[in-house]
């Protein structure tokens, strides 16, 4: 089991849930964050002062599936979240130990 962890920009997040449920993925975490890589901010005027907007926006996408499914996850990420612009995002897989459903007591892919 992995467990990918996508940082995107927030209008990209319905396309990325799209694309990963024509996968048959049936769960997410969305969590508003904000933060910065490359892209490094940009400068705002308010009220005619200008200050630096260092920490950007984003949307985390927490998704755990199946390593046969990871593949595709991943493919279907880069592709509906790709605008072709700085500040896309990043992608991140790591291995999942153990997955429990509460309610049920399932576990590992099971839970998934």
């Amino acid at each position: 089991m992995k467990l990918i962890t996508a940082i995107i920009k927030p209008f990209k997040a319905d396309d990325v849930r799209e694309a990963l449920s024509e996968l048959g993925v049936s769960g997410m975490t969305m969590t508003e964050v904000k933060g910065f890589g490359r892209q490094k901010g940009h400068t705002e005027l308010y009220r005619g002062a200008e200050y630096v907007v260092d920490f950007l926006p984003k949307v985390k996408l927490e998704i755990a599936v199946s390593d046969e499914l990871c593949d595709q996850a991943v493919d279907a990420i880069c592709k509906s979240a790709n605008s072709g612009q700085i500040g896309d995002g990043k992608i991140f897989v790591s291995s999942l130990e153990q997955t429990v459903r509460i309610r049920t007591g399932e576990t590992d892919n099971d839970a998934l």
